[in-house]
């Protein structure tokens, strides 16, 4: 048998097994600020990655490496992103009975308050500006961290094991899920393999600890449960999602031509409830103060890889002489807006498969028009997209890695090259594909 196997799949399995090694070095030995290295490794793991989802590799082969790819990372330590320290800092404060919406890490670390267990150690990995900003972490999310800090309360590398496992977790659900939603689109199941197979999604979410999976998993969950007319339960998976990560509120005005009036009002009525319930345990005004005010600075003043509003940015530069950020962030909100009622309003049938076109759509021009994309961010379209024909989403999970280069020197700077290229490939596609499904849908109209 094995003779066969090893006879028949000589070359997937070498690609398997050079995948392996690739994600050890990755793990072990790739380090953020080494920008060469790191984009000729991942480009290397997203050659093979693209191999192996063209060969005929069986479910429990996928499934099986899917898992050994990632089980490489299981007990190291983030080497691309340091916001874990955040969130083993706030399942401290959690354990300890403290709110973390109410307490700065700088100021709680020289107050008189019990210090979470190695604090010296997670304010420096956590870095002065997370430190200096109160959590912007939803309440489901701020849970993920207090089961870390239950399991794993004096170790740091124990607390990194028990997200993983979260994560990981997570990731088979969004299979098991994904694959019974694309084979009641009669879609092939294997496209899953998309996005758990893709080594943007076991480097970025669970190599370095991002817990879109969770949020991912809720929201591949409820879209099921709306195929199989279970609107009641896909409401509350829903409301989950948004309170692991705000993303999915994005999503909410797509609903309004998917269901009549009442079961609309119903549908947002268990929403908005349940998202409500999850942050009871932390409500305060204070504390509702400080999260508004921290998701605003994460999202609104911090600039890191954005596209039309860099651009935007430098042309108000050179005509006006100043920066008009605000400015720029006042006109882009407005045009988000615009667009999810576009959206809205244009939803023309009932299919699930619609809806998840226009959130495909609505989450890539929110992203076009951001100050911040941080790489993980790319993770919800991706896994949109494998429901959908288009795949521009699947070029990004490649190009997306271009934004490291931001990290290449001690500055701290966007490398305009490298956004340029970066967004350059991806409107290339995006614009190709537009074009060519809309005449394959003109040609197939009675």
């Amino acid at each position: 048998m094995l003779i066969t196997v090893l006879k028949f799949h000589k070359k997937p399995l070498l690609a398997i097994l050079l995948s392996f090694f690739l994600y050890y070095f990755f793990a072990f030995e790739v380090i953020r600020a080494d920008f060469n290295t790191l984009i000729l490794t991942f480009t290397a793991l997203f050659l093979l990655f693209i191999y192996l989802t063209k060969q005929n590799l069986n479910w429990k082969i996928l499934i099986g490496i899917s898992i050994l790819f990632r089980l490489v990372f299981i007990a190291t330590t983030p080497n691309l992103s340091q916001d874990f320290y955040r969130f083993i800092w706030d399942g401290h404060l959690l354990l300890n009975g403290y709110n973390p919406y109410l307490y700065l890490p700088e100021n709680y670390a020289s107050s008189l308050h019990t210090l979470p267990q190695q604090a010296e150690t997670l304010l420096k990995g956590m870095g002065t500006l997370n430190a200096s900003h109160y959590s912007n972490y939803p309440p489901l999310n701020q849970f993920c961290f207090l089961i870390a800090a239950l399991f794993a309360k004096n170790s740091i590398l124990g607390s990194i094991i028990v997200f993983r496992i979260l994560l990981l977790t997570a990731d088979l659900g969004i299979i098991y899920f994904g694959k019974k939603l694309l084979t009641n689109l009669n879609l092939q199941p294997k496209l899953i393999f998309l996005y758990a197979l893709n080594p943007f999604v076991i480097i970025e979410l669970f190599g370095n600890l991002h817990f879109e999976s969770v949020m991912i998993f809720f929201l591949v969950w409820s879209i099921y449960l709306l195929h199989q007319q279970k609107w009641k339960w896909a409401a509350v998976i829903f409301a989950c999602g948004i309170s692991l990560k705000l993303l999915p509120l994005l999503f909410l005005p797509l609903f309004f031509r998917y269901f009549k009036f009442q079961k609309l009002i119903a549908f947002y009525t268990i929403i908005g409830t349940s998202v409500i319930l999850s942050f009871l345990p932390f409500l305060s005004e204070e504390a509702i103060d400080h999260f508004l005010k921290s998701v605003g600075l994460w999202f609104g003043v911090f600039e890191f890889n954005g596209s039309f509003y860099l651009l935007a940015r430098e042309i108000g530069i050179q005509i006006l002489g100043w920066s008009p950020t605000k400015l720029i962030g006042k006109i882009t909100s407005i045009l988000v807006i615009i667009f999810i009622l576009y959206q809205a309003f244009n939803i023309k049938n009932k299919k699930v498969t619609t809806l998840i076109t226009a959130m495909l759509f609505t989450l890539s021009f929110y992203l076009f028009t951001a100050s911040t994309v941080h790489p993980w961010y790319v993770a919800m379209l991706l896994i949109l997209s494998v429901f959908t024909p288009y795949r521009f989403a699947l070029l990004w999970s490649f190009t997306i890695m271009f934004s490291y280069s931001f990290y290449q020197n001690d500055n701290f700077t966007n490398n305009y090259w490298y956004i340029g290229l970066e967004y350059c490939l991806v409107f290339t596609m995006l614009i190709w594909e537009v074009f060519k499904y809309r005449k394959q849908s003109n040609n197939n109209a009675p």
